[in-house]
């Protein structure tokens, strides 16, 4: 039984299409990927940066708490032996 050419030149079409199409999809999905990627590395960092920021702020806290703890004849004798070397 024949096949109508109209019809066979419609389905060439649609798969000439599809495997056209093909390249530009795949280079887009790589694209999207490589941004999502990009994306979620850079708010790592962020987030890192932000973590070692509150590291280091509890640490300046912790040395400043130390030396009001510290009696004052040992800030003086200190004071003395620092004026002493300059």
């Amino acid at each position: 039984m024949p096949v109508n050419d109209q019809i066979t030149d419609s389905v060439t079409q649609v798969n000439t299409q599809v495997v056209g199409d093909t390249p530009a999809m795949a280079t887009g999905n790589l694209l999207m990927s490589t941004g999502q990627a990009l994306g979620t590395s850079a708010l790592n960092a962020t987030g890192a940066n932000q973590q070692g920021q509150i590291v280091m702020q509890a640490a300046t806290v912790q040395g400043v708490n130390s030396l009001l703890a510290t009696g004052s004849a040992v800030v003086g004798r200190g004071s003395e032996e620092i004026l002493e070397k300059g």
